[in-house]
């Protein structure tokens, strides 16, 4: 199977879509997936990471996030964009402007592209 750039922008997408709609169980996760935060393992396999985005309270504040500027660059694609969160305090929402980056490859046994890695930098932001 030949995975195209247009295939693995559409892989780490469903991530992306996954951070708003907390559907974690639409995500092709890799069965090994790990992610990394600034650093920190946030994410120790595939079956951990759709639990996070469906019931994580650390996603569950997301309200919204901007399209996506990809790149494509082999296996990996790069997702800069920003989200917003729910919760306001004196008429700001927090923000963060994100960059991640997903090896994204094929899975033989599953016969289809699925995320294998994700390295996550976070930037947090203020706004009205």
């Amino acid at each position: 199977m030949t995975i195209t750039d247009v295939d693995r922008i559409a892989v780490a997408q469903e991530y992306i879509d996954a951070l708003v709609s907390h559907r974690g169980d639409k995500v092709p996760f890799a069965s090994h997936c790990t992610r990394i935060e600034v650093g920190l393992k946030t994410g120790f396999s595939g079956n951990h990471l759709r639990r996070s985005l469906t019931r994580g309270p650390q996603y569950r504040v997301i309200q919204s996030a901007t399209p996506p500027e990809f790149t494509v660059t082999g296996e990996v694609v790069r997702a800069r964009f920003d989200i917003l969160t729910k919760p306001t305090l004196a008429g700001r929402r927090v923000g963060a402007h994100i960059d991640e980056t997903f090896l994204i490859a094929v899975d033989a046994d599953a016969g289809r592209a699925e995320i294998h890695h994700i390295r996550a930098g976070i930037r947090p932001f203020l706004t009205r």
